[in-house]
């Protein structure tokens, strides 16, 4: 009886082992087949990624999960390693975050641009004006209410740069409000309470039909909007999927891709939200 006790103990703990290890072997691939995307808003927000990401995950056997948050937000993630890789639009944000060694490359993937987007009533007269500066100067003057996303994103830092040149205070204004929200939903505050916000255009045109905003300044060369899609340091963070990243890095910038994004938004809103980039030189965008 002991002998058969002694025995049937060791086939439980021989069973359960090969059970624990049947149950790791799927998490394990899992995670090796999972690619953790940290992007802005405004990818998620014109619906580009719902086009490329089941073209990626066919082509590649990779699952995306996609985490859609200010460009800041998005490299706070990098730097912690919980992201793989970054598909991002703050160029000054970007270039810190590789000279502090987080990232492996970055690459130029498309551009739009920013607008400044208000009511119809256009309190503060900024119709028309080609300085984006000169137009924040007259909403200060007037004191009409301005919506900042005010999220540490590409488009709030872009913002706060058009704010230096203008010269103006406007942080502590009761007529300059934060919503901490993303593009999508600061374009919605804005109408609601029929404020100006500066925004991309991809985001605006994809929203525009319930919207009641106008654009109203645009074409001002500060206000150009360029992506770069990095991959995250593995030296760093070696839990990082450094073969997804790469493979996700690849088909951004790929012909197939490259031609989409050129395309995209063409049937709906009669031009396209974003410009294939991939191979030139950013000094030689929006020309």
């Amino acid at each position: 009886m002991r002998n058969m006790k002694k025995y049937s103990y060791a086939g439980f703990m021989f069973f359960s082992i090969f059970v624990l290890l049947v149950n790791l072997g799927p998490t394990a691939e899992a995670q090796e087949k999972t690619l953790i995307l940290a992007t802005t808003t405004s990818t998620q927000d014109t619906g580009l990624l719902d086009v490329l990401i089941p073209i990626f995950e066919k082509k590649t056997g990779f699952f995306v999960k996609t985490i859609a948050v200010g460009s800041g937000q998005a490299m706070t993630m990098g730097r912690k390693g919980e992201a793989d890789v970054l598909l991002v639009h703050s160029p000054a944000a970007e270039k810190q975050f590789m000279d502090d060694g987080f990232g492996v490359t970055r690459r130029l993937v498309m551009h739009n641009d920013f607008v400044l987007a208000g009511p119809d009533e256009d309190p503060a007269k900024i119709k028309g004006l080609k300085s984006a500066a000169e137009a924040l100067k007259k909403i200060a003057s007037a004191q009409a209410l301005f919506m900042s996303r005010g999220d540490n994103s590409g488009t709030h830092a872009k913002e706060k740069d058009v704010w230096k040149v203008s010269g103006v205070k406007y942080e502590g204004e009761k007529w300059y409000q934060q919503t901490g929200l993303g593009m999508g939903q600061t374009l919605n505050v804005a109408a609601e309470k029929k404020g100006y916000t500066l925004t991309d255009r991809g985001t605006y045109l994809s929203l525009a039909k319930t919207l009641k905003l106008g654009i109203l300044v645009e074409g001002d060369a500060v206000l150009l909007n360029i992506y770069h899609v990095m991959e995250v340091n593995q030296a760093k963070w070696p839990k990082v999927n450094i073969a997804a990243a790469k493979a996700f890095a690849d088909f951004m910038v790929s012909k197939e891709t490259q031609e989409i994004i050129k395309t995209f938004g063409v049937d709906k809103y009669g031009s396209p939200l974003f410009f294939p980039d991939a191979g030139k030189k950013v000094e030689d965008l929006g020309k």
